[in-house]
């Protein structure tokens, strides 16, 4: 069982910065990689970003340039580091885990993230 319990979100101006920060704890043995999808109201759940093991991060178009994910060396603590935040980027913030061995995903609680213009 992996847990994950996100924060670091909020309310900023478009242009503004935020840092999200994702703590898991359980058993990380087996995950293969760890990110964000957002979800904005009336819309599907969505990749933000994500973080392989070996180190090798993918991004969605919407945000590169302007999102960084990163981690810690344990691989316990997954981040997302948001700058020049626009209104579009409003949303829920979800972490997740993938585990290799059970094939499937772990999820934290959401952050809720609003931009302001």
């Amino acid at each position: 069982q992996v847990r994950l319990v996100e924060s670091g979100g909020g309310l900023v101006q478009a242009g503004g910065s935020l840092r999200l920060s994702c703590a898991a704890s359980g058993s990380m043995f087996n995950i293969n990689h760890m990110g964000w999808y957002r979800q904005a109201p009336g819309k599907q759940r969505e990749l933000v970003a994500r973080i392989i093991r070996g180190g090798s991060t993918n991004y969605a178009d919407s945000v590169k340039g302007r999102f960084t994910i990163s981690r810690d060396n344990a691989y316990n603590t997954v981040y997302l580091q948001m700058n020049s935040l626009k209104p579009e980027d409003t949303g829920v913030y979800y972490c997740y885990a993938f585990d290799i061995m059970e094939h499937r995903d772990y999820w934290g609680q959401g952050t809720q993230v609003t931009v302001s213009s």
